[in-house]
């Protein structure tokens, strides 16, 4: 593998990875929201406010997974330890995407049902509290950690080891061609999601319940979407939620949605790793010592 050409910077993964979760949100809402060419980018404030912090945190846990396992800044990590630290970087985005994805989940019920609990974000987080604690905000964390480590782990070391591929024998790593760039941040993504999909819809299922089949919602960035179950359906956890999409859908139900996440996958990564890349060159340029 090609050295290291900079000391890892947790922070200024902080930073460009921020800027990569907007490059990734500026490509994909256009695929959310395919209504017509004006409507193509209504409604991307709200992403960009939510998404940006989250691929913030994503890449500095991946920063910071980094750098513990290096003795030296010069040291060059396996891919196992790349897997490792993309794991690392799932843990950290799962206390922002499990309250952010449960309230989500019911806010998308509501509007489709047409009946009103919820006035907003802030009163649904309000009536999670006051009806469960704060394990009601919370619920489905282990099903977020089942699905954010791993995928998280395949995302980051998929995407390095496509760079060394393609960088040219005698070239480094940070000399790579944004085409290249694209083409190894669009693989990644779906590799991630080919990991992420079935964790996923149960997680989905089991923050929310269900009553039929699962379906997709074209603004969600996750897969299935269910109508609210009474509490205590699933009383083994995941289990429960698995026997049962298994029993009653069968087991490719753990992959509906696939081809349409597919689609967005692709370009959308590809985007968000070319503004990681493009901004890691910018810091490293303006703040060296950062």
């Amino acid at each position: 593998m090609a050295a290291q050409p900079k000391p890892i910077s947790p922070l200024k993964n902080l930073l460009a990875g921020g800027f990569g979760g907007v490059c990734l949100v500026f490509v994909g809402h256009p695929l959310d929201t395919v209504k017509g060419i004006t409507g193509l980018y209504r409604g991307m404030a709200a992403p960009i406010i939510g998404v940006t912090p989250m691929f913030a945190v994503c890449f500095f846990g991946f920063g910071l997974g980094k750098k513990l396992q290096q003795k030296h800044p010069e040291d060059v990590l396996s891919y196992p330890q790349i897997f490792a630290a993309g794991m690392l970087s799932g843990v950290f985005t799962t206390g922002i995407m499990t309250p952010g994805e449960r309230i989500k989940c019911l806010l998308q019920i509501q509007a489709s049902s047409g009946e009103t609990k919820y006035a907003g974000a802030l009163d649904c987080a309000k009536k999670l509290y006051q009806e469960s604690g704060i394990r009601g905000i919370y619920k489905g964390t282990v099903l977020t950690l089942m699905r954010d480590v791993p995928a998280s782990g395949m995302y980051f070391m998929t995407y390095e080891w496509l760079k060394n591929i393609f960088t040219p024998e005698g070239k480094s790593v940070s000399e790579l061609s944004a085409p290249r760039i694209l083409v190894a941040g669009g693989i990644a993504g779906i590799f991630n999601w080919a990991v992420a999909i079935p964790p996923d819809v149960l997680k989905s299922r089991f923050q929310t319940g269900c009553r039929g089949p699962v379906k997709k919602l074209p603004e969600a960035l996750t897969v299935g979407f269910f109508p609210t179950a009474p509490p205590g359906k699933y009383p083994n956890g995941f289990r429960d939620v698995l026997r049962e999409l298994i029993q009653n859908e069968g087991v490719t139900s753990l992959y509906k949605g696939f081809n349409a996440v597919m689609i967005r996958a692709f370009p959308a990564n590809a985007a968000c790793f070319l503004g990681f890349e493009v901004a890691m060159k910018f810091l490293n340029w303006a703040v060296p010592n950062l």
